[in-house]
């Protein structure tokens, strides 16, 4: 019996999708619930499962090719088995016995894992190609992510641990060697998530009438208080408390108090949100994504770490859903961590302001007239001017500056 594999339903605000790569053949044997293809919209990469135990009959639908909701992509042949190969002895001798019994195709590896069951039959597609470009057993691998799934990030400390040798690929003798000094060019296209991001941020500079203000923190205390309570929070929340709970709490209070920081603007109305949806700005082998927080003036320090712990796995491994993506009204993005010590971030619309964290560095800094050495971290408020005003956008960060130099602020909400 045929199976027509369709485009899944996609969210209402995603109009289309590309199809990226199939990871199965016209010919191969397909298992239940296994990927058969990856779909990339704006912002998250879709798997397209096989409905059935059966064989791949025909692929309607090439790489890089548009589609949209229920357009069929393939077809399959339900309880079908794949068709035998000849066997190597039999074309090299004639002579010979020939073999009656086919010879199935190797599996991959990350087939193979698959076929085990466990963490490893859960990759996302970026992992595969990882686990299959170097030929690692899955299922050795230990997965840190929700329900053990195997993260990128797992493989990666995999090969650095060096438990499996890597192979290295033969160089295809008609490749030439680069000629030092070339001047060769390459032209790739943009990905859907690239380009949306690219029309996002032009969209962000002409929409709206940004500036941004800088302030400095002391991070001093805050860094005080993750090493006197690392290890048990750690042990009682199973997470290790970072910077961005405490930013998370800093941002809110300082929300609570300029509302309009946290408000957008809808046509001449100005929509303030009692709500504080706080996205968190996460970068990808595709490009920045922003998983939001709900609610997060109800989270506890432990909820915030945990929360962008899983969304910003589930992110780069692609499994983030387009909901956790949309509906923020205040984002925060932490270029500190690939060294950053300073910038103008740009506003995700239609929120009317973001703020950025930097790199922590040692300066001299005079306390109580004296000079020490202080860890100081650099913060800027982009925000449009359209609705909020240069005193509120200062304010702000004075009130974030206050409570994250003096966190017991958070405590008592002063």
């Amino acid at each position: 019996m045929s199976i027509e594999v369709k485009v899944p339903q996609l969210p209402e605000s995603v109009a289309d999708a590309t199809l990226v790569s199939w990871h199965k053949g016209p010919g191969d044997r397909v298992s239940r619930d296994e990927n058969l293809v990856d779909l990339e919209t704006d912002k998250v990469v879709l798997e397209v499962p096989s409905p059935a135990d059966g064989v791949l009959k025909e692929i309607r639908i090439p790489d890089g090719t548009t589609v949209t909701s229920g357009e069929i992509l393939a077809v399959i042949e339900a309880g079908a088995a794949a068709a035998p190969e000849p066997a190597a002895a039999s074309a090299a001798a004639p002579s010979a016995q020939p073999s009656t019994a086919p010879v199935a195709a190797a599996p991959t590896p990350a087939e193979e894992a698959a076929a085990r069951g466990g963490a490893a039959d859960k990759l996302s597609p970026a992992v595969r190609r990882l686990v299959e470009e170097h030929g690692l057993d899955a299922a050795m691998i230990p997965g840190s992510g929700r329900d053990g799934r195997i993260t990128k990030a797992d493989v990666m400390q995999f090969l650095e641990r060096g438990k499996t040798p890597t192979p290295t690929p033969t160089p295809a003798p008609s490749a030439p060697a680069p000629v030092a000094g070339s001047r060769g060019e390459r032209r790739v296209p943009m990905t859907r998530l690239r380009a949306r991001i690219a029309d996002r941020m032009v969209e962000a500079q002409h929409a709206a009438a940004m500036l941004t203000s800088f302030n400095e923190v002391d991070l001093g205390e805050v860094m005080r208080l993750r090493k006197q309570y690392r290890d048990s929070f750690e042990k009682k929340y199973g997470v290790r408390i970072g910077y961005m709970s405490f930013f998370v709490k800093a941002a809110i209070e300082a929300l609570r108090k300029f509302p309009v920081v946290n408000a957008s603007i809808e046509d001449n109305d100005i929509v303030y949100h009692d709500h504080h949806d706080i996205g968190i700005a996460v970068s990808t082998e595709r490009g920045l994504l922003v998983p939001v927080l709900r609610n997060a003036e109800n989270q506890s320090f432990a909820d915030i770490e945990n929360n962008i712990v899983d969304y910003a796995t589930r992110a780069r491994d692609g499994q983030i859903q387009i909901g956790e993506l949309t509906g923020g009204t205040f984002t925060i993005t932490n270029g500190g961590v690939f060294g950053s010590l300073m910038s103008t971030p740009i506003i995700n619309p239609p929120q009317s302001a973001i703020l950025g964290m930097h790199k922590i560095q040692e300066r001299p800094m005079v306390v109580d007239g004296e000079i020490r050495i202080r860890p100081m971290m650099y913060i800027a408020l982009t925000y449009d001017h359209r609705i909020i005003d240069g005193r509120e956008a200062v304010q702000f960060l004075v009130s974030v500056k206050e409570s994250l130099e003096d966190p017991a602020r958070l405590l008592i909400q002063v």
